[in-house]
């Protein structure tokens, strides 16, 4: 058992040369260390080298018929399979130029015939070392770039635990349930995914774009923390100067929003300006009626009136202390009929397209006390 692993644990070489005297004596001086394939001719060995186990160095000779070393090289070299295997050049031709070549091919050593054998072994020995190296490395490589990738991903979900916390705290203080945040950043991805193909909107709604939505979709009501209590928490209707008061949570999540983004510098964080123009225009309406800006159309931010339908969307089919849920077919008719005057009538034509997949998500993230009823 012991040989038969010694054995498996060996470097192979291809030996490949056209005379069998010598391809007898390259055996001979390798069969001990190594195991030897043997090829008489170029596309031969072009074939076994593709056959298992795959040789770890090729002793190659230049003089061959039909094609010689300086092609079976090139080749070598030119498939993905096979261009990591150092090629050492066994040659009579001693002129500077044929060794030139031999390097300019992609050859990792030339050496001249007639073969010495203690300079034949230490150069095999030494291709050999600097190709495990290689492979280390690369494997070194492999593992470091999974562990990144890992990492990243880890970082990624803390990141978005982190966010959904922020806003939850916001949302803590008002009346509406905590599920809201998750089922408002996934209508905002299905509105944008189904605009994405259209060609006024594909330069912005990119794949790293919506996903950059999704994110910062939760915190569109960060600003809340910054209403008084009695005003958010009231049951009735408010007063004008109520109302005005409750409108300010959209300023005070853009400045919230603002000041994170002067204190990372110059560098524009994508996240951080979505998060922005939903916090601060999720509340503009189509017609201009809006606030806080009064805009207009499209001068409306596009994540913004996304937010805007899928907001008020969750708003409507949701318990309130207020009012009772309304059934989906309610809330999207009501939602037509502000097509034009609350909402961008493109998104709400989107909303009607994949209306379907609404319901879904309400499901999936159902509130606790919708799931007990």
């Amino acid at each position: 058992m012991e040989l038969l692993q010694s054995q498996e644990n060996r470097s192979t070489i291809l030996v490949v040369d056209d005379t069998p005297d010598n391809l007898m004596l390259l055996n001979g001086l390798l069969r001990d260390k190594y195991r030897v394939k043997v090829a008489n001719h170029g596309e031969v060995a072009l074939r076994l080298v593709l056959t298992e186990p795959r040789p770890d160095l090729i002793l190659l000779d230049v003089m061959m018929p039909d094609i010689n070393g300086y092609q079976v090289c090139r080749k070598l070299k030119a498939d993905k399979e096979t261009e990591d295997i150092p090629v050492i050049f066994l040659t009579a031709k001693t002129a500077i130029e044929d060794e030139e070549e031999g390097f300019s091919v992609g050859g990792a050593d030339y050496i001249s015939k007639p073969i010495i054998p203690t300079i034949l072994l230490a150069r095999v020995q030494t291709q050999l070392a600097l190709k495990a190296a290689q492979v280390f490395l690369k494997n070194q490589n492999k593992y470091l770039e999974h562990l990144v990738q890992e990492r990243t991903r880890e970082l990624a979900h803390l990141q978005q635990a982190t966010i959904l916390a922020m806003a939850s705290l916001a949302e803590t203080r008002d009346n509406e349930t905590g599920k809201h945040l998750r089922r408002t950043q996934h209508f905002v991805a299905l509105l944008a995914l189904e605009l994405a193909d259209d060609p006024k909107f594909s330069a912005e709604l990119t794949p790293t774009n919506i996903q950059w939505l999704y994110k910062s979709a939760p915190m569109h009501d960060i600003g809340k923390v910054g209403v008084p209590d009695h005003i958010l928490l009231k049951p009735g209707k408010l007063t004008d100067e109520e109302f005005n008061l409750m409108k300010m949570h959209t300023v005070y999540g853009r400045d919230v929003i603002t000041s994170v983004e002067s204190y990372l510098g110059s560098k524009e964080d994508k996240f951080l300006h979505y998060a922005r123009e939903i916090a601060y225009s999720h509340q503009e309406k189509w017609d201009g009626s809006g606030y806080p800006q009064g805009l207009k159309g499209e001068d409306i931010p596009l994540s913004a009136r996304l937010m805007a339908v899928a907001d008020v969307y969750d708003a409507l089919v949701s318990k309130r202390v207020y009012k009772p849920p309304f059934s989906h077919a309610e809330a999207i008719d009501l939602i037509v009929k502000g097509r034009g005057s609350h909402f961008d009538p493109v998104v709400v034509d989107a909303l009607l397209r994949i209306q379907k997949t609404f319901p879904d998500i309400r499901i999936l993230f159902a509130d606790e006390e919708v799931e007990h009823h």
